[in-house]
């Protein structure tokens, strides 16, 4: 039993009534449905592998499964008598190997002076693409009138298709009626001759002028976007000390961009070591042995001799030789880090 007390509100009295219950409470979820079940556990673990799913298998398709086929070929003789049937090719087991490495037979001797060549090449290119990216974003770090404007004309080699640029560069490099040769024969008079610059020792420096003016601004960009994140209070803080430009440079801006540059670094030598669309349209299907890279040579020796073994051990080797040194980069480079961090 309760006492209620209601309150009159006009007359001001208060009028007290005995024996009046309290309205039972109410439980939290009275009059609402059933709890709904969580997911069970299996499911909450299989549901982002079941969402990845469709991407693993064109991965599988696109990427892995001719990399497998690809393997299966080198332990083959396939050869233009097998086109048909590939399955009936007899199986060399590691001959095609064999043949690649023997460097004092033509095939070894021919792959090894490509090696060599797309090694000095892809030093050379990554090597200037990092240099003039790195410069040209540390330059565009300060705001001045028409910043924006060089912005997105440094960009213009990077969003240009590869094959429109290569070919239009072609043009350019042609010895009779060519814009370089126009300019540095017939105007500056640099050269006696017009040189030629798609045959001969002059195509290696035509592909690696290709090379760096399409590759730098993918460097430009990955080093502008680092350099963001680079407190401005940090070089206020390093010119009141009587620092100057090149000390900042090097005490505080490359410091801040190294693990920008392992990644960047990285990249480049991948895509530059396998170019192929570079020298195929630049030169065609037969590429100046001062220009033979490794890409366009593993496709002569398989396409020109119809000896897709061969060409097939090559790509491993390629592909071999490519995972070896990501892997002795990466842990080179995580060793430094760890260094860095004690």
């Amino acid at each position: 039993m309760s006492d209620t007390t209601v309150n009159t509100g006009t007359t001001g009295t208060t009028t007290v009534v005995q024996g009046a219950k309290e309205p039972p409470a109410t439980a939290p979820h009275a009059g609402r449905g059933p709890r709904p079940r969580r997911p069970g556990r299996l499911r909450r673990i299989a549901l982002p592998y079941l969402l990845l799913l469709p991407a693993l298998l064109l991965e599988l398709l696109v990427h892995l499964l001719p990399i497998v086929i690809g393997a299966v070929m080198s332990f083959k003789e396939l050869t233009q008598f097998f086109i048909r049937d590939w399955g009936a090719a007899p199986w060399s087991g590691l001959d095609n190997y064999k043949v690649s490495v023997d460097f004092d037979a033509p095939v070894g001797e021919a792959l090894l002076h490509s090696f060599l060549v797309t090694c000095a090449f892809t030093l050379l290119s990554v090597g200037l693409c990092w240099l003039i990216g790195t410069t040209a974003a540390i330059y565009l770090q300060e705001t001045f009138k028409g910043r924006g404007f060089l912005r997105a004309l440094f960009l213009i080699p990077y969003a240009l298709p590869v094959y429109a640029a290569v070919i239009t560069w072609g043009f350019m490099f042609q010895r009779d009626n060519g814009l370089i040769n126009h300019v540095l024969h017939d105007q500056l008079g640099l050269t006696d001759t017009a040189p030629f610059w798609l045959i001969g020792d002059n195509s290696f420096v035509a592909l690696l002028t290709v090379s760096v003016w399409k590759g730098w601004p993918f460097a430009f960009l990955i080093m502008m976007a680092g350099l963001q994140n680079i407190p401005r209070e940090m070089y206020e803080a390093a010119a009141l000390d009587g620092a100057g430009m090149w000390q900042q440079i090097r005490r505080i801006t490359l410091p801040s961009l190294r693990s920008v540059n392992q990644v960047l670094v990285l990249v480049l030598f991948l895509w530059t070591f396998n170019d192929f669309n570079t020298p195929y349209v630049l030169f065609g299907r037969s590429a100046p042995e001062a220009a033979d890279l490794i890409s366009i040579h593993i496709y002569q020796s398989s396409f020109a001799t119809w000896n897709f073994g061969t060409g097939s051990a090559m790509s491993v080797l390629l592909l071999l030789f490519l995972l070896a040194v990501t892997g002795v980069y990466l842990w080179v480079t995580s060793r430094e880090r760890k260094s860095v961090h004690v």
